[in-house]
């Protein structure tokens, strides 16, 4: 017969007891201080004068983030479109520390440079680091502008090669002829890739690489060129092409850091669905920038021709050019600061990183390492996507939901927890409470008192 058999129940006598085998409680169980309609959780028993007001959580965060929505004035800080991007402006500490850090990099390489072959500092070897410094800033100032963009264009190396190849071979007509019509012909490679990328909407890296391919392709069938005797010879002026590549980086960009300008300039970073279009301003300056990108690429395809005298189509020569030549430039803007994502980048970064990178070969060479430069490029690539990390979280505009986060204060309520309950001294329990302990026993008889005296006096 079961003890929980429903004839029993009514029976004189009869005292049914709560079941706390499941760990839950029953909607008639007492509670302590606590309105029913409050929760009681097994195990927890509460110490006097404890708070229990509900701190703040993701939800209401997130409620409050809402509720101080920013204006479309705010949002123009950074976006056009207030349905996406973030209020304020952006952080540029971070790029000012780290070009500190790129500074005395650059510094330390070039002591020891010094040390290990003074002469590169002087005479021919010096202005031959010069060029190679401004043929290598060239390119990679051209692939932060596509990087600033949100399109990186991968076919600058490949289009700087080709120039300096379509150069040589036409020099005989004139330089100054030469030199515009390559410059027109790389420009209208540029305006492919960029119509590929804006018109369609497609990354700017896949259609760029595809052009890449493209003009490696061209340059593998052609043959050796050499610069016409007695052209142009840019070693005199080295100095004056350095400043100059530095001038174009620096002013470029500190122009980018006008608010406007950076703005437009990164108005093609997707910031929702990247399939989603950014409007026809966003595309307009995005394709300026890839087409500007390749115009600075064949000035250093120029000026290299100018310098070498000779281009080679040897597969050595292409590796250099092509892939070497675009994977250096990119490891360069990123170690620059400037984003892989769009829209963020320093003043000085790129210059310096430019200039550690050069060192670091003649630096090699002096050392007799012979580092390859696709090796070069692939670190400098690593170090680069840790430096964007860096300006993607420091650099960012402070959000609301950053601002509610350390503007939220949980101020402890005076109440206790639910609404009926009151603020009572801790004097005992009192069945005045309102939601106080009610007891639903039988009141206890003499001789289930648990008094000391009368329970245990007898055993002293």
């Amino acid at each position: 017969m079961a003890y929980d058999d429903s004839r029993f129940r009514g029976e004189p006598g009869f005292r049914e007891e709560p079941d706390f085998r499941s760990g839950g409680v029953p909607e008639d169980a007492p509670t302590l201080g606590v309105s029913n309609q409050s929760v009681y959780t097994p195990g927890s028993y509460p110490a006097a004068g404890t708070d229990y007001s509900v701190p703040p959580t993701e939800s209401t965060l997130g409620l409050a983030a809402r509720r101080a929505a920013p204006s479309p004035a705010q949002l123009g800080d950074v976006f056009d479109d207030p349905e996406h991007g973030e209020p304020g402006r952006d952080r540029l500490a971070v790029h000012a520390l780290w070009e500190m850090v790129l500074l005395l990099a650059t510094a330390s390489l070039l002591y020891l440079l010094r040390d290990a072959r003074p002469e590169a500092l002087r005479g021919a070897e010096f202005e031959s680091l010069l060029l190679a410094g401004a043929e290598l800033g060239l390119v990679a100032i051209a692939m932060g502008l596509t990087l600033r963009a949100g399109a990186v264009n991968l076919a600058l190396g490949p289009i700087a090669y080709a120039s300096a190849l379509f150069f040589a071979d036409n020099s005989h007509r004139g330089l100054a002829v030469t030199a515009s019509i390559t410059a027109l012909v790389a420009l209208g490679v540029g305006v492919f890739i960029a119509v590929l990328v804006v018109g369609f909407h497609v990354p700017g890296w896949a259609a760029s690489l595809g052009v890449a391919l493209a003009l490696m392709a061209w340059i593998a069938d052609q043959n050796a060129e050499q610069v016409v005797a007695g052209a142009y010879d840019p070693h005199d002026q080295a100095l004056y092409w350095m400043l100059a590549v530095v001038l174009v980086g620096v002013v470029g960009s500190a122009v980018g850091l006008v608010r406007p300008v950076r703005r437009s300039v990164g108005r093609f970073r997707p910031v929702a669905d990247p399939a989603r279009r950014r409007g026809g301003g966003a595309a307009t300056i995005t394709g300026l920038a890839i087409a500007g990108s390749a115009l600075l690429a064949s000035v250093a395809g120029v000026l290299t021709a100018l310098d070498v005298r000779e281009v080679t189509t040897t597969e050595n020569g292409m590796a250099a050019a092509g892939l070497a030549t675009t994977a250096l430039a990119v490891g360069a803007a990123l170690i620059g600061g400037t984003s892989a994502y769009g829209r963020r980048g320093g003043v000085f970064g790129t210059v310096l990183a430019v200039a550690a990178i050069t060192l670091l070969f003649r630096y090699s060479a002096a050392e007799k390492w012979n580092i390859a430069p696709l090796a070069v490029a692939g670190g400098a690539i690593v170090i680069g996507l840790v430096v964007t990390r860096l300006v993607e979280t420091f650099g960012r505009p402070r959000t609301v939901a950053d601002e509610a986060i350390e503007e939220e204060v949980w101020t402890p309520s005076t109440a206790g927890y639910g609404s009926s309950a009151q603020t009572e001294p801790d004097n005992g329990w009192s069945a005045s409470r309102t939601g106080g302990w009610t007891s639903q026993l039988p009141a206890r008889t003499t001789d289930e008192d648990w008094g000391v005296e009368e329970r245990w006096g007898s055993n002293r």
